[in-house]
């Protein structure tokens, strides 16, 4: 099974930037994803991106899209979210997750199965 850990939170300025990074360790699938879901106070957990292991392909949600990156450094088990232009309604906790997919459904991503500790992120404004 594989283990996920979250960190690189902290507190920006809006319109700042951040890199979260999320490092896999244990037993992970040759093909799956990886996906960075979000939970602000009061709220439910929204999903905000994912990638694939296998070709690096990427999927993001329209809270982000253009402000953020999902990318990967398989050597070292770890995908990185670069965001950028934060705004105060990013402010959350962040939680990395592992699954054998990344569904979507009407431009939400579904839980993941697997769930790593979360990071907060604080934006100022």
């Amino acid at each position: 099974e594989v283990q996920l850990q979250a960190s690189g939170g902290g507190l920006v300025q809006a319109g700042g930037s951040l890199r979260l990074s999320c490092a896999a360790s244990g037993s992970t699938r040759d093909d799956y994803f990886i996906g960075w879901f979000r939970q602000a106070p009061g709220k439910a957990r929204e999903g905000v991106t994912c990638i694939r292991s296998s070709d690096g392909s990427t999927y993001y949600t329209d809270t982000v899209k253009g402000r953020s990156t999902i990318s990967s450094e398989n050597a070292k088990n770890t995908v990185y979210l670069q965001m950028d232009s934060l705004k105060p309604e990013d402010a959350a906790v962040y939680y990395c997750a592992a699954d054998r997919r990344c569904r979507v459904v009407a431009g939400w991503i579904l839980p993941f199965g697997t769930w790593g500790q979360g990071t907060q992120v604080t934006v100022s404004s």
